[in-house]
C-alpha cells in the first residue's frame, strides 16, 4: 500500500477519507476508489461515522463528517484570524468601506472577521452572521472554484450564472450590485490555503451611492492585495 505508516487500520481509514474528499460515495464507490474488500470498507466507514469523521447524505451515501470540519477550522481558523484583523483594518482604511472575511459553511457562508467604518453610514455584517451562498460577491468567490458537481448544484436558484463565475475565475475577483441586498454593492477576492484551494473570501461592501455600479473599478486591486496577504500568511504557516 502506498504511503504505508505501518499501522494498517489507520492506513485503510485514511484511504476511505481520501476517497470521500472528491464527494459523496456509495459503499460500492468506496470499494472501487480504495481497493478495499467490501466488508472492510463498510466496517471502516461505519466506525468513522461513529466518530463523526464520516456522515451520510440524504441519499444514504457516505460523505466527510462534521468532525473533520471542526478540526480543520481549529487548525486553519487561528492562523487566518490572527492575520485577518490588521489586514481587514488596512483594507477598510484604504477603501473607506467596511471589510469582511467569509468562509463557506455547508450551504451558507459565515462572516468570521470584519472591520467596520468608523463613521457615517455603516453596512454592518456582524461577525458570526450567516449569509446565503446564492447571492453576493463573496458567495461568487467561494463558489467559483468548486468542483463541477458542487458548482452545478450551487448555481441552482443562485442570482449569478456559470458564465459570471467563469469571469470571476478569469479576473480573480467578483463584484455584486444589489445582488444580496438592494442598494448594497461589494467586491471580493479569494484567500487560498497552502494547497492553493480557496478557503475564504475577503470583501468590501457599502452603499451603491459610494461604491457606484462598477465597484470593482474602485476597489478590486485593494481587495486582491488584502487576499494575497492572507494567502501568504497561510502559506507560511502551512
Amino acid at each position: 500500500m502506498d504511503n504505508s505508516s505501518g499501522v494498517g487500520v489507520l492506513d485503510k481509514a485514511a484511504l476511505v477519507l481520501s476517497a470521500l474528499e472528491s464527494g459523496p460515495a456509495t459503499l460500492a464507490g468506496l470499494v472501487g476508489a480504495t481497493g478495499l474488500a467490501r466488508p472492510t470498507a463498510h466496517r471502516l466507514a461505519v466506525a468513522l461515522e461513529h466518530h463523526r469523521m464520516v456522515a451520510r447524505d440524504m441519499q444514504g451515501r457516505f460523505i466527510l463528517g462534521p468532525r473533520l470540519a471542526e478540526l480543520a477550522a481549529a487548525a486553519g481558523e487561528d492562523r487566518l484570524l490572527a492575520t485577518a484583523g490588521p489586514v481587514l483594518t488596512h483594507l477598510r482604511d484604504v477603501t473607506g468601506e467596511s471589510a469582511q472575511l467569509y468562509r463557506r459553511q455547508g450551504d451558507m457562508r459565515i462572516c468570521v472577521a470584519a472591520a467596520e467604518r468608523l463613521s457615517g453610514l455603516r453596512d454592518t455584517v456582524p461577525v458570526g452572521s450567516t449569509l446565503t451562498m446564492k447571492a453576493g460577491s463573496s458567495a461568487q468567490i467561494l463558489m467559483a472554484w468548486e468542483e463541477p458537481e458542487r458548482l452545478h448544484r450551487g448555481l441552482q436558484g443562485a442570482r449569478f450564472t456559470a458564465t459570471a463565475l467563469s469571469g470571476v475565475r478569469r479576473r480573480g475577483w467578483a463584484q455584486s450590485i444589489g445582488e444580496r441586498e438592494p442598494g448594497v454593492a461589494s467586491v471580493s477576492a479569494p484567500v487560498r490555503g497552502p494547497s492553493n484551494r480557496v478557503v475564504a473570501a475577503v470583501s468590501v461592501s457599502g452603499p451603491i451611492e459610494r461604491l457606484s455600479r462598477h465597484p470593482g473599478r474602485m476597489h478590486a486591486q485593494a481587495v486582491i492585495d488584502a487576499a494575497a496577504r492572507l494567502s501568504e500568511a497561510l502559506r507560511r504557516s502551512g
